[in-house]
């Protein structure tokens, strides 16, 4: 490991162990972020956030000084509470940390699901040392194990939050905040918070997630800024005439744009460690067969295999440890699966099929690529639309390609988008009250919000916004929440029967599978709504099979290897938003000259031909485009206020789709379009458009939810872009 030296007052403040223990690691010293996170740690009481890059020893960085404090500590108990979002990244801390808690007397503890039950037993009889732990399982304590959880959490000294980034937006990052206010409740001195990222987009956000009452006692240390080089190559590929846009299992000798970039990555990966993001499941699906079929055409051993939720936790952890171990050459064709800290070992490159819609994300994946002094290696394969004469102006754009190039502008500029507002609030703050009532009896309304979703919370909600969410609960037919004469809430019959439930502990919804079983072993899961019976062909984890036998009482489907296969139905992702600054990117590439030398020769035809047509359709001046009977209203927004003016194009009786760089009004000209909305000064209230959004239950337990609160909080959500809707009202009605 590569050091810089370091402060010996830093240092010699250290545990002796701990001092042992760098020094037979090799090390000459601690990096910088090491040092500053010791000074810090080490120096005052404030909260910390630690933004340093993959493979930057964050780890240490954090725990170096924290292990120095708990093995210090003169009263017994468990000293440190680490929360990760995946399990595999705990094993992994696990045997990171297993050593050096060894040399400092410090127990050492996993706790989620496929941990070893007799450790949990004993730190829950001797609370002691470590505990490295998922959001999930901090709910099952405190939910099914009140009284020894109020033990266990009693003396923490702190609470180290890795992959701090992935928690500040979605459903478990409302989750893990409630869940660790009650474990403030529960320590006798609140645990200071230690957040650890590798991309942060807002610092401010940041510190309000840790700290809401007191942002200012976080402390953000940043690792000095540099890294590998990076070698880049945005490669494009066309698809054919005949092409539906949706990726299918193909035979050898296919010409569609995914095999052709299947035969590039055969090429040019073989023999050493990859990555390769496909996006969705299906397209990581249909990529690995194609790469699997290369692999036996040319009689070479099979080197590409895939990596997705839906396959079996036996099947994704052999393929990471294979990628540790660096024995075999292995490409892991992935979903964000492999997206986060776990750790992989050596990755000579990374691939990424379509260009990104995130530049943490994107970010995140090009650091598993870079270490050891060699250069981080980045190709992005985009797929392009035939261009028929026909074509859709939007199509012409090839806005793939310039979004491309775009991301590669923001990483040089090291800009990260901030998180976005979560529609999951009613969700997430239901969910902890009927826990809460659960874990702690019955309780009365107030102390009950001012125990989740108070001021001083980073999960707010208005005391009139959760007396509805609580009389939305407990109507005849809901049944989750009933109220005593005495005003205390209680379970109801359907709360009750929820709350016991295995699958009460998680915010985020898990519907019906089959199980698919081949030769006695589970490789996977698939969506219930997939119809298959004896006789069905699928093609599953790399491989393509026939169902022999169905289970229709437990779901399962026995399957045998077969010649043919078919890609089943898999829960489609919702497609991630687009920031403004990205969107407004793609329109600068597009109205610039410039010839990267990253693209390759079909890459910067396609770019030449966005920004021909990029001209030729005046998008320089000009708003609207007619698309055959439809218009394009380009706005060159992000997602979410596109969404808005999609909203706003409703309430004018018309009916509005929202697409990357705007909202396509359906069968209406240019000029009745600026007709209609040519007297609309301003956006309305964003209050007087929640009656017309549709979908909005999207959470786990929306359902339970009243759709008027619902609606109030979308406002809330989006009032913040009504400005930005009225600026392109007033572009609309000068330019048309």
């Amino acid at each position: 490991m590569s050091t810089s030296a370091s402060e010996p007052s830093t240092f010699d403040r250290l545990h002796p162990e701990v001092l042992r223990w760098i020094r037979d690691q090799g090390w000459s010293g601690l990096r910088e972020i090491q040092d500053q996170a010791a000074r810090t740690i080490l120096g005052s009481e404030d909260d910390v956030i630690i933004m340093a890059g993959t493979a930057s020893g964050k780890t240490e960085a954090a725990f170096l000084p924290l292990l120095t404090l708990a093995a210090t500590a003169r009263t017994k108990g468990l000293r440190l509470l680490y929360v990760s979002p995946l399990k595999a990244l705990i094993n992994d801390q696990h045997r990171r940390l297993e050593d050096l808690c060894e040399r400092l007397g410090l127990p050492l503890s996993r706790w989620h699901g496929d941990a070893p039950q007799g450790p949990k037993t004993r730190l829950l009889r001797d609370p002691a040392g470590v505990a490295l732990i998922t959001p999930e399982s901090i709910e099952a304590l405190l939910l099914r194990r009140p009284s020894e959880a109020a033990g266990l959490f009693r003396g923490v000294l702190a609470v180290v939050v890795d992959e701090l980034h992935a928690f500040l937006q979605g459903p478990r990052g409302l989750h893990l905040a409630s869940l660790l206010r009650r474990v403030d409740r529960l320590a006798e001195t609140r645990p200071r918070r230690v957040g650890l990222s590798a991309t942060l987009g807002d610092a401010e956000l940041a510190r309000s997630w840790v700290n809401k009452v007191s942002p200012e006692r976080v402390a953000v240390l940043r690792a000095a800024a540099g890294g590998p080089a990076v070698r880049l190559q945005v490669r494009g590929y066309e698809e054919p005439p005949d092409s539906e846009g949706i990726d299918e299992i193909a035979e050898d000798g296919a010409e569609d744009a995914l095999s052709r970039i299947a035969d590039h990555l055969f090429a040019n990966l073989r023999g050493s460690n990859n990555l390769v993001f496909g996006g969705s499941r299906r397209t990581v699906e249909a990529l690995a067969d194609r790469l699997r079929q290369r692999c036996e055409r040319a009689r070479v051993p099979e080197e590409f295999f895939p990596h997705h939720g839906s396959l079996s936790k036996e099947l994704r952890e052999t393929l990471e440890t294979r990628l540790k171990e660096g024995v075999l050459p292995t490409t892991a064709v992935a979903t964000t699966t492999l997206e986060l800290g776990i750790d992989l070992g050596s990755v000579t490159s990374v691939a990424q099929i379509g260009a990104p819609r995130s530049m943490a994300g994107l970010k995140q994946r090009l650091g598993r690529s870079g270490r050891r002094g060699k250069p981080a290696v980045l190709r992005i394969y985009v797929r392009e639309k035939h261009l028929a004469a026909d074509a859709d102006q939007l199509d012409r754009l090839r806005l793939d390609t310039a979004r491309a190039v775009a991301c590669v502008r923001l990483l040089q500029e090291n800009w990260v988008e901030s998180a976005r507002s979560d529609p999951s609030l009613a969700t997430v703050v239901l969910h902890q009250t009927l826990s809460l009532i659960a874990s702690g009896g019955a309780v009365k309304p107030g102390p009950a919000r001012k125990a989740l979703a108070g001021p001083d919370s980073f999960i707010e909600m208005t005391l009139g916004d959760y007396a509805d969410l609580l009389r939305g609960a407990a109507r005849p037919g809901v049944d989750l929440l009933e109220q005593s004469s005495q005003g205390l809430l209680m379970l109801g019959e359907s709360g009750e029967r929820l709350v016991a439930g295995r699958d009460f502990y998680a915010v985020f919804s898990s519907d019906q599978e089959w199980r698919l079983v081949a030769g006695g072993r589970t490789i996977g899961t698939l969506p219930i709504v997939n119809v298959l019976g004896v006789g069905s062909l699928v093609g599953f984890a790399g491989r393509r099979w026939r169902v022999e036998a169905v289970d229709d009482r437990a779901k399962v489907l026995e399957v045998v290897q077969h010649r043919a296969g078919k890609l089943p139905r898999f829960n489609r992702p919702a497609s991630e938003a687009l920031d403004d600054k990205l969107v407004a990117t793609i329109r600068a590439v597009l109205g610039d000259d410039d010839r990267p030398a990253y693209l390759d020769p079909a890459a910067l035809e396609f770019l030449d031909q966005g920004r021909a047509a990029y001209r030729e359709l005046g998008l320089d001046r000009r708003t609207l485009v007619r698309a055959g009977g439809d218009t394009h209203l380009v706005t060159w927004a992000g997602t979410a206020v596109n969404g808005l003016l999609a909203i706003l194009l409703t309430s004018a009786g018309l009916e509005a789709e929202v697409h990357d760089v705007g909202v396509t009004a359906v069968n209406i000209s240019p000029a009745e379009l600026t007709a209609v909305l040519g007297g609309l000064e301003r956006c309305p209230p964003v209050e007087d458009l929640a009656s017309y959004v549709e979908g909005l239950r999207t959470a786990k337990l929306d359902d339970f939810v009243d759709e008027e609160l619902l609606r109030r909080l979308w406002a809330v959500r989006h009032a913040k872009h009504r400005d930005r809707v009225t600026a392109i009202l007033r572009q609309l009605t000068q330019t048309g």
